[in-house]
């Protein structure tokens, strides 16, 4: 059979749960406000599909550029080059 390209390809694991955070996040992740400047860590969670990165971004730290309606533009480098990510701020945490 053709081996699947797609966007989720190969992330059985990375955008895996726990059998006890299974199910839709809390409401307070998506109405989180983010600070321009502000440094937000990626962490996808695979429940919510809109503003979802690339899962080569699992795990990477950015700066919070601006908004895009209710996502958040997020400055990342990716190899010698910065990337520009929208996401929705559920994929985002607060890095202290």
């Amino acid at each position: 059979m053709k081996m699947s390209h797609g966007p989720r390809a190969r992330s059985r694991k990375v955008m895996r749960k726990r059998v006890r955070e299974r199910g839709m996040p809390p409401v307070n992740l998506f109405l989180q406000r983010f600070e321009i400047g502000e440094k937000a860590a990626i962490v996808i969670n695979s429940a919510v599909h809109s503003g979802m990165p690339h899962r080569r971004f699992q795990g990477k730290t950015g700066t919070v550029v601006g908004r895009r309606g209710r996502m958040y533009l997020v400055e990342v480098r990716d190899g010698g080059k910065k990337k520009m990510l929208i996401v929705n701020p559920v994929h985002l945490r607060k890095v202290r």
